[in-house]
């Protein structure tokens, strides 16, 4: 068999293994729940069906809403609540003011005032990863939030992750603890170490493991942590968040995270 006839053997073993899969996913191309439709749903299918991969999950409720920028965001509803399924990215509060976008490490360090940034201080990042804030952007009055939405509380994370299975008991405990990490995390090794630990996207939340902007200004833990600030604060210039980690499947709740730290945001309807 010549080349040729052999590329057109292929395509034809492909799109009839497509057409199967479609028994699957017969309502929903993007069975990897990532907004798009494209090479990587096929391979999604390659994994679910050879490879003992996640099952596609076509039963989401999804939307869009966009922020002042003009960025539009998929949504997703996780029973009782609508959460965004990327991360913020947008530039400027609810009322038209700048964020400030600090690069400097040692400025990030120092700043005691609201802050956001980009992954590396490279803005080609953004439109994937989104951007980081501190928690002065987070928690600032003229709301960071699309009209409409706004920054989970504390409570409304628990009520999350309870909704996809944590015990109320284990969702009030603070450090590491449930095993529902794996619902919350984008499947595969694009935006996430190895072995992304019992990562299937259950919930369509579709977390990706950037990393964060620490308390000195450094950029770390890229394909290792998705870091998320809640709008609760704590005591002493703390504030609560969440961490969803590559390598299990508990979700860390953090009551001491420092409120100069840069971390994603995850913005919930009203």
């Amino acid at each position: 068999m010549n080349t040729k006839s052999a590329s057109y053997s292929a395509l034809i073993i492909l799109i009839a293994f497509i057409c199967s899969a479609s028994a699957i996913a017969t309502d929903c191309g993007d069975v990897n729940n990532d907004g798009l439709v494209n090479i990587l749903d096929i391979v999604y299918l390659v994994n679910f069906k050879f490879k003992s991969g996640p099952e596609p999950n076509c039963e989401l409720e999804t939307g869009t809403v966009t922020d002042i920028d003009g960025n539009v965001y998929r949504t997703v509803k996780i029973c009782d609540q609508w959460w965004m399924a990327e991360n913020l990215r947008v530039t400027r509060y609810r009322n038209g003011d700048p964020i400030t976008n600090i690069t400097d490490r040692n400025e990030w360090s120092a700043a005691r005032t609201e802050a956001c940034c980009d992954w590396d201080n490279n803005p080609d990042f953004s439109p994937i990863f989104g951007r980081m804030y501190n928690f002065y952007a987070t928690s600032d009055a003229r709301n960071i939030a699309p009209d409409g939405w706004h920054v989970p509380s504390d409570a409304e994370w628990k009520q999350l992750e309870i909704c996809l299975g944590m015990s109320p008991a284990v969702a009030d405990l603070g450090g590491f603890r449930g095993d529902i990490g794996g619902k919350f995390k984008q499947v595969g090794s694009a935006f996430w170490a190895e072995p992304n630990t019992d990562a299937d996207n259950e919930s369509g939340f579709s977390a990706l493991g950037i990393g964060h902007r620490d308390q000195w200004g450094d950029f770390i833990s890229h394909g290792n942590v998705a870091a998320f600030w809640t709008s609760t604060g704590t005591v002493g210039g703390s504030a609560w968040s969440r961490g969803i980690h590559y390598n299990h499947a508990y979700v860390h709740r953090y009551d001491d995270s420092n409120e100069w730290d840069g971390f994603f945001i995850r913005c919930v309807k009203d």
